[in-house]
């Protein structure tokens, strides 16, 4: 995962990440793969994740 994000493979990372993805930073979240994948795109790193579900094979809820 993390490996896709400092890459920029956006297309790997899609197939990876659910579509309504509750992603959460430094207590902030942002929700929608989307929305996601802009904000990722601006920093191109993201710390490890403290915890995180899956749905349907696909990560639902990322926090760190």
């Amino acid at each position: 995962m993390l490996h896709t994000i400092e890459a920029g493979d956006w297309a790997e990372f899609a197939k990876l990440v659910h579509p309504y993805v509750h992603w959460t930073e430094n207590g902030h979240t942002t929700r929608g793969r989307t929305r996601v994948m802009a904000l990722l795109s601006q920093h191109h790193t993201t710390a490890p994740a403290t915890s995180y579900e899956l749905r349907d094979g696909q990560v639902y809820r990322w926090d760190s």
